[in-house]
C-alpha cells in the first residue's frame, strides 16, 4: 500500500503545472495522515496555515514530526543529509520535495538557502526545524538564524508552528529518541507504543520584510515556546 502511494506522489511532483502541484500536495497530506495513523498518532491541528509562499518554522521532537506536520498542510522540508541514506525514508523525503542539508558544511548551507529562496519565489511552502537537530528530553533550544534568510530574500512571511505530543493529559516525551537509540529500534518501539495525540498549532505569521534574521528566529522561537508551555 505504501509504495504505490509514494509512486503516485512522485508522478505528481514531476508535473510542473499548478494543477499538478495541487494534486501532489493533496497526496502528501493524505500520506502524512496515513503514516501518523500507522504509528498510533492522532493529529490535532489548530490555527490556520498560511497559503502560498511561506517559511514554516517548527520545533523538532521526533522524525514523526514530518508526517504529523503533513497532516496539517502540504510542505517541503529542509532536513539533514543523513536521511538521504535511510532506506524508504530517503524515497519518502525526496518525493515530498525535501531539501537536504549537510550540517556543519558552510557551502551546503549556502546552497540550501538558495534552493529555499527559489522554492519560495515559486509560490511554494518550505518548512525548517531551526533548532538544528533533536536532543531527547531537552527544552526547545535556540533557533538558528541562517535559514531565515530565505524568507527575507523572498519577501514571504514566517509562520511559527508548535508540535507537541500528549498522552493522558501530559506531554509525552517517549516519541523522541532515547540516548543511544538507533533509528531501527526507534521505529520498532514507536509501533508498539499506545496511541498518542500529536498537536500541531499554526501560530500567527510574522512579516519578514526588513527584519534581521536573528530577530525573526527569536520571534518564531518565542511564539513556539509560549504555546508549548501553555
Amino acid at each position: 500500500m505504501l509504495f504505490p502511494t509514494l509512486m503516485l506522489i512522485n508522478h505528481h511532483r514531476r508535473r510542473n503545472t499548478e494543477a499538478g502541484d495541487r494534486q501532489a500536495d493533496a497526496v502528501a497530506v493524505r500520506l502524512g495522515r496515513w503514516l501518523a495513523g500507522l504509528y498510533g498518532l492522532r493529529a490535532k491541528v489548530s490555527g490556520k496555515p498560511v497559503e502560498g509562499p511561506v517559511l514554516f518554522a517548527a520545533n523538532h521532537i521526533s522524525w514523526l514530526d514530518i508526517p504529523v506536520l503533513h497532516s496539517g498542510a502540504a510542505m517541503g522540508f529542509v532536513a539533514k543529509a543523513e536521511i538521504d541514506n535511510w532506506p524508504l525514508f530517503s524515497y519518502i523525503a525526496r518525493t515530498g520535495g525535501t531539501i537536504f542539508h549537510q550540517r556543519g558544511n558552510h557551502d551546503s548551507a549556502a546552497d540550501v538557502s538558495l534552493l529555499m529562496e527559489e522554492r519560495l519565489q515559486q509560490g511554494r511552502a518550505v518548512t525548517i526545524f531551526p533548532e538544528g537537530g533533536i536532543v531527547p528530553g531537552a527544552p526547545i533550544r535556540v533557533f538558528h538564524a541562517r535559514l531565515f534568510r530565505a524568507a527575507v530574500e523572498a519577501g514571504c512571511p514566517v509562520q511559527p508552528v508548535m508540535v507537541r505530543y500528549m498522552r493522558g493529559g501530559r506531554i509525552d516525551e517517549a516519541v523522541s529518541f532515547r540516548p543511544g537509540e538507533s533509528m531501527t529500534w526507534n521505529l520498532v518501539r514507536q509501533l508498539a507504543r499506545p496511541p498518542t495525540i500529536a498537536e500541531v498549532h499554526f501560530l500567527p505569521a510574522i512579516d519578514a520584510t526588513g527584519k534581521p534574521r536573528r530577530q525573526l528566529a527569536d520571534a518564531a522561537r518565542a511564539a513556539v515556546v509560549g504555546r508549548y508551555e501553555a
